[in-house]
């Protein structure tokens, strides 16, 4: 099953039987080594040797890489070569171009905080393509997370996809009513209002739809509350959770005797 309002991708492997809970604990555990490790390296070499294995584990290697080329690629990129020219501090240079310097200091503290950007998000989109966000929202909520948290998280993991469905539908639409969306970029850009506007308004009235549902059925109840579709968490899982809560003090502990 392919979620149109997810990242979630079905497949059959390793990851994608981990119970979610272990996923978001491994997901957290590479974050929390590539930004406390030390080096300029340690974030992309946790991309490298450990993230995009576990894509080509999970058979998801092709649509982890269509996010990163798509989403992560393009913003880490602007982000490098905005902080490089345009924030100074360093001393020693590489190359002056009119009123603009690069030095050497700037750009390893530009990759550097990029790469633990492009680590963070990458990761995410891994979790969102490898685990529903029904299965991730009833385990948290069976561990004793508050309905309320579980809703937010899940909400805030589920926008992206859900307003890039959204938006194809709206421009679908529009298309049909004879509005030209493939023309010229000038074209393309006038025909950003007729198509922003029903995606801004659509999705207020979304939120409000949401909260309707979810009152009437009764997320707010105090009751204890049953789950139709029950999260396997084996012993594997539980084992895999407390190796990477090893793997999480140990970073913490190197970095404190480092520093």
């Amino acid at each position: 099953m392919n979620d149109r309002l997810s990242f979630y991708r079905k497949k059959n492997s390793l990851i994608h039987r981990l119970n979610p809970f272990t996923k978001l604990a491994l997901i957290f555990t590479l974050i929390v080594i590539g930004l406390f490790g030390t080096g300029y390296w340690t974030a992309s070499i946790v991309v490298c040797l450990v993230l995009i294995p576990l894509t080509f584990i999970s058979k998801l290697f092709w649509e982890y890489l269509r996010v990163v080329l798509r989403l992560i690629l393009p913003t880490a990129t602007f982000m490098f070569v905005m902080q490089s020219v345009f924030i100074p501090g360093g001393i020693t240079e590489i190359f002056h171009l009119g009123p603009f310097s690069v030095e050497l200091e700037t750009v390893q503290r530009s990759f550097l905080i990029v790469s633990r950007l492009f680590l963070v998000i990458s990761a995410f989109a891994f979790l969102l393509l490898s685990t529903h966000p029904s299965e991730l929202m009833s385990d948290l909520t069976r561990r004793g997370l508050a309905p309320q948290f579980a809703y937010v998280l899940i909400s805030t993991l589920q926008i992206l996809p859900q307003m890039q469905a959204k938006a194809q539908t709206i421009i679908a639409a529009q298309r049909s009513r004879g509005l030209d969306t493939q023309s010229s970029f000038i074209r393309r850009v006038g025909s950003l209002v007729p198509l922003v506007g029903p995606l801004v308004f659509g999705s207020l009235v979304e939120v409000e739809e949401r909260a309707i549902a979810i009152e009437a059925r009764g997320f707010t109840s105090t009751h204890v509350k049953t789950f139709l579709h029950d999260v396997p968490d084996t012993s594997a899982d539980k084992v895999i959770r407390w190796l990477l809560v090893a793997l999480v003090v140990i970073t913490l502990i190197l970095k404190i005797w480092q520093s």
